[in-house]
């Protein structure tokens, strides 16, 4: 989640895409689709995605969404849990460094 404000990654968590750029929240709302059991993209998500992306671009985005899922549903297995790397404010500090 690197790029993204505090208050931007609590959306995401909770679910609320409003404050994101159209093209973004359709990417965020597939993303939340594709981690569903089992996973499935309206054909109203699939038509608002195909305003903002080309059926290659999709197929991309789709493909990573799927790996990270297979990922972490693989880590669960094993109980890999996070690495710590996120934590509120972080993200602050690293752009200061800069």
């Amino acid at each position: 989640m690197c790029g993204l404000s505090d208050e931007e990654i609590v959306a995401i968590r909770e679910g609320k895409f409003e404050a994101f750029a159209p093209a973004e929240a359709s990417l965020l709302r597939m993303a939340d689709a594709l981690a569903d059991t089992p996973s499935n993209v309206s054909d109203e998500l699939y038509g608002e995605l195909r305003r903002h992306f080309s059926e290659e671009q999709l197929m991309e985005l789709a493909a990573s969404a799927a790996l990270e899922n297979y990922r972490a549903r693989f880590n669960r297995v094993f109980d890999v849990g996070s690495d710590g790397l996120y934590r509120e404010g972080l993200h602050f500090k690293l752009r200061q460094v800069g």
